[in-house]
């Protein structure tokens, strides 16, 4: 047999110094490098621990002296009521959000038996299967293109079964973690809006917040859309941090027995620069995010205040108006986003040069340490080039065989490092994207925790005194001190002040008066003397600054308030009058609808019925009614509850003056005590009190009287009426004489005052001077 022909010594010299360089010899100088290498992973990960211990105590630090500094929040959540400073919002990743997010988390999540926690372990299994299935394909990555290069059709072809294998389950993880991260942000929402509506609905709430504090604007903007905003923002964040953390982690772990200690040291000097530089290049997307919130709610605002007040817009032909308005409140909305877009310009080519391109570079160089420095390389890698020296010692297979050996292993390695490099930097590159989106949560965290806030302190009757109000200071909102008494059988005001709800301006003063079951009261006035504002304070919608009112217990069959404005529910026109019972509370009650119909005659609307089609029949009622008849519907409600007290104010202004009077006389047979504010003197007969509102010269004082009957009136404390009083009706007709009276002084004013206008015409004849009159009539 021939001799073999020799190898050129290049090639054989190259041979030789990879074998060299590649198989390491199984000596006690091995087992020397391995110990050295255990040891410094050993000091690397307790390196890497101390580090973190030291930068989450510099960062308490730090938090603690900007809480000193700044007055941050030194009292437990709940102590005392959020005061918030709308004009400038504070939003930031720090340990305030932290706590807000804390706070909501448990409004979010009661106790560890909730539905949520059920979707959140499920969500993370998946997280977790996915990461592991993530490495299974980088493995069979490597496999595949290892038989591809060594031509092993066999091998290859189970791969692909391998691949085709691991597919299916693969594909269901990633729906079931888009599917649980949807039902997880409906999980927070659902237990949030819950908690809301309890906290609104309850206590009057949602009226305290609309006209009694002003610390939250737009809650319907708030509750809708920023709630929603919060747990879609929330229920992302931990997929797409969750899932990269524990990329990070596996991955980490998997590159270290790959790439050795010197490749896990770049990587995370690489992670320190390029997260501090990011995070120092970061503009505040959290604060920009709650001013854009802020103005879709002003937007949405402006909408809803023009569909509300649409028919008086129309009236005053107000359109162009009410469109500048709308149009400048978008227009200063896409302004602010305007502003986001060129901001995020600069900053995702910045992060995108650092995060894909930086990283990718960086990946490739720490790969090919195995390569290019095996004795750097990780013990899995050490261990493949030791089974094939084994393998090599074993088969006595050629040089040449060896060589494709050692390839086919090298790029099986490469390919699976390359591949784990890749899914490790797109899970970084997620976590550096995360900061952004965490930067937007603490905005949407900071407008829901506001709003939590002031809905518990408002349902809690605890007020701030915003510091906004003028006039006298007297009374301050965060200082209630009057009593109301829910377990009187009459109604009694005992040196009550009747003050706006901010405390700046006094109503009237000292209120002292009573009235018994069958005293029937008219309040009278002029306008803005406080006369609605008496009721607001009886049923405890305005605060009680001093003073002390006794009144029956809260409830539908005991005080009914009628007022001014009819509201009309959606619903049935059966709906309309049980309101605000239920079709089973009406049946509980032991009402039918020929007991509706008996009321329907009482305020003479017994047509409605058949002219609407029946009493299932649904329509916004607040189009079918005319005004009388909204008025009359109200009444209607009245009759059915049939309270002990009914306080009409203005309830009938759009009523007939017959209509009118047969309805006060069907109340006052039903032994319904009233409670009247109007102008109207035709219905001085049908009470017994009187009460008068903005009498004196401050317009704050009032007079107490008997209707029909002279003397023993009272009055406030600054008025010096004497002790016998007119009757009502004798003090209607003085005024009236009064007000005639004045008739003649005003005319020969008008008539200077017309000519040094130069408006007297020089025709002296009567029909001249009957269009002069007529004018003069009109400039009055």
């Amino acid at each position: 047999m021939a001799a073999s022909k020799p190898l050129p010594d290049v090639i054989s010299n190259f041979i030789d110094k990879v074998s060299a360089t590649a198989i390491p010899a199984i000596s006690a100088t091995a087992a020397f490098h391995a110990r050295t290498q255990r040891m410094r992973r050993a000091a690397f990960a307790v390196a890497l621990a101390g580090g973190a211990l030291y930068y989450v105590k510099r960062q308490r630090q730090t938090a603690n002296r900007k809480a000193l500094v700044t007055g941050g929040e030194s009292v437990a959540i709940g102590d005392e009521p959020l005061k918030v400073d709308r004009n400038k919002i504070k939003v930031a990743v720090d340990r305030r959000f932290l706590k807000q997010l804390k706070y909501i988390w448990a409004i979010c999540v009661p106790n560890w038996h909730s539905k949520t926690i059920f979707i959140l372990v499920l969500h993370t299994t998946f997280l977790v299967l996915r990461t592991y299935l993530s490495v299974i394909v980088a493995r069979l990555d490597g496999r595949l293109v290892r038989d591809l290069v060594a031509a092993d059709a066999r091998s290859f072809g189970k791969g692909l079964l391998y691949w085709f294998a691991v597919a299916v389950p693969a594909t269901y993880t990633n729906s079931m973690i888009r599917y649980l991260q949807s039902k997880f942000c409906i999980s927070l929402r659902t237990s949030l809006t819950r908690h809301v509506h309890d906290l609104y609905m309850e206590n009057n709430t949602y009226y305290k917040a609309i006209n009694l504090d002003n610390r939250i604007d737009g809650a319907d903007q708030l509750i809708t859309t920023d709630i929603n905003r919060f747990c879609t923002a929330l229920a992302s964040l931990y997929s797409n941090l969750g899932k990269p953390v524990l990329d990070m982690i596996i991955f980490n772990y998997q590159l270290a027995r790959s790439i050795g200690s010197t490749g896990m040291w770049g990587l995370t000097v690489n992670y320190m620069i390029t997260a501090s530089v990011l995070r120092a290049a970061t503009p505040a997307f959290g604060r920009l995010a709650a001013v854009e919130a802020k103005l879709e709610g002003d937007f949405r605002s402006a909408h809803s205040r023009l569909i509300t007040n649409a028919e008086e817009i129309a009236f005053y032909h107000g359109a162009h108006l009410e469109h500048s308005i709308l149009t400048r409140t978008y227009y200063r909305l896409i302004k602010h986003i305007n502003k986001i877009y060129r901001i995020r310009i600069a900053y995702n080519m910045f992060e995108d040069f650092i995060i894909k391109y930086s990283w990718s570079a960086a990946g490739l160089m720490i790969a090919s340490i195995p390569v290019f420095y095996p004795e750097m390389a990780g013990a899995r890698s050490k261990a493949e080039e030791l089974r094939l020296a084994q393998m090599q010692a074993a088969d006595g297979s050629t040089i040449v065989s060896q060589l494709d050996r050692k390839t086919g292993s090298r790029t099986q390695g490469f390919i699976t490092n390359k591949r784990l490099m890749v899914s490790l930097a797109d899970a970084g590159g997620r976590i550096m994207y995360s900061y952004k989106e965490l930067n937007e949560l603490a905005g949407y965290t900071y407008r829901v925790y506001n709003m939590l806030r002031v809905l518990q302190d408002l349902h809690d009757d605890r007020y701030v005194d915003t510091g906004n109000s003028t006039g006298e200071g007297q009374f301050s909102i965060e200082k209630i001190n009057g009593v109301i008494d829910y377990t009187h059988d009459g109604i009694k005001f005992e040196n009550t002040p009747v003050v706006t709800p901010n405390g700046d301006t006094t109503l009237i003063r000292d209120l002292s008066f009573g009235i018994a079951p069958g005293e029937h009261l008219m309040i009278t006035g002029p306008n803005g003397a406080g006369k609605t504002a008496i009721l607001r304070t009886l049923s405890g919608l305005w605060p009680l600054f001093e003073g002390k009112i006794s009144r029956p217990p809260a409830g539908l069959n005991s005080t009914l308030y009628i007022p001014q404005r009819p509201y009309l529910a959606i619903g049935s026109l059966r709906e309309q009058v049980i309101y605000p019972h239920s079709l089973a509370q009406m049946h509980e009650a032991g009402k039918t609808d020929q007991d509706l119909m008996d009321i329907l005659v009482k305020v003479y609307l017994d047509y409605i019925p058949a002219r609407e089609g029946g009493w299932d029949a649904v329509k916004e009622w607040k189009d079918v009614f005319s005004g009388g008849e909204k008025q009359r519907m109200q009444l209607a409600r009245l009759f059915y509850h049939h309270p002990k007290f009914a306080v009409l104010d203005e309830a009938t202004s759009a009523v007939s003056t017959d209509v009118e009077a047969l309805m006060y006389s069907t109340a006052k047979e039903e032994k319904i005590t009233l409670i009247t504010i109007s102008h109207r003197p035709s219905l001085f007969k049908y009470h017994k009190r009187l009460l008068r509102v903005g009498e004196g010269e401050s317009g704050l004082d009032w007079e107490w009287e008997t209707i029909g009957a002279i003397g023993g009136g009272a009055s406030g404390t600054n008025l010096s009426r004497g002790s016998l009083l007119t009757p009502s009706f004798e003090i209607e007709i003085r005024r009236l004489e009064k007000s005639v009276a004045d008739v003649q002084h005003l005319k020969k004013r008008l008539e200077v005052v017309n000519r040094e206008l130069g408006l007297t015409p020089p025709s002296t004849d009567k029909a001249s001077k009957d269009e002069l009159k007529h004018a003069k009539r009109t400039l009055i």
